[in-house]
């Protein structure tokens, strides 16, 4: 995907419009699309500038919406906390997973980077949590490590059905475009 202006803005609307389903209130847990749009750009977006930066820009964007409904009193979530630097950290390197079907990117290999991207994400950022006391600060045992991973199951079904879907909006739309494209340079 070559960045020409049309494209430069469908990733700005992209970013935003994704920044803002993030921050509405009751959303199912973990229903967001952002490892979507990771595996996306990893897998589309030629410029790997770009493409590190699709979920990152957006994330970043949604954190400062929630941190500043927070302060004004109207939302119970914060946006910036401690640990939230590992959370693009991990989304940096939720791209890498679109980086490793970019040379075979089919349906089949959409689905497996749809189930292995949220998988790596729900293993290391629990572990992280875990480890950091953070969440509901379980021991830092084995047990404690094993409860902590169920406090995040909710999360992680959530995470695996919206990849799936935000998936097939992002890769579904991107090829039925492109189709049109050459359909129409052909005739």
């Amino acid at each position: 995907m070559k960045l020409n202006r049309s494209i430069l803005i469908s990733l700005c609307l992209l970013i935003v419009v994704a920044a803002l389903y993030r921050i509405i209130p009751a959303r199912p847990f973990g229903f967001a699309p952002h490892i979507a749009m990771a595996i996306f750009g990893g897998a589309i977006i030629k410029d790997r500038k770009w493409a590190f930066a699709l979920p990152v820009f957006s994330m970043f964007l949604s954190d400062l919406m929630y941190e500043l409904l927070f302060r004004a009193g109207i939302s119970d979530t914060q946006g910036f906390y401690a640990g939230q630097f590992t959370n693009y950290v991990l989304f940096l390197g939720l791209t890498l997973v679109g980086f490793a079907i970019r040379k075979h990117v089919s349906t089949l290999s959409i689905f497996a980077a749809s189930l292995a991207g949220p998988t790596i994400y729900f293993v290391l950022s629990n572990f992280f949590v875990w480890f950091a006391g953070g969440g509901f600060q379980r021991p830092k045992t084995f047990a404690g490590l094993m409860q902590c991973y169920a406090d995040g199951l909710p999360f992680y079904y959530g995470s695996i059905v919206a990849t799936m879907v935000f998936g097939a909006l992002l890769f579904g739309g991107y090829y039925l475009v492109a189709g049109e494209k050459k359909q129409l340079q052909s005739a």
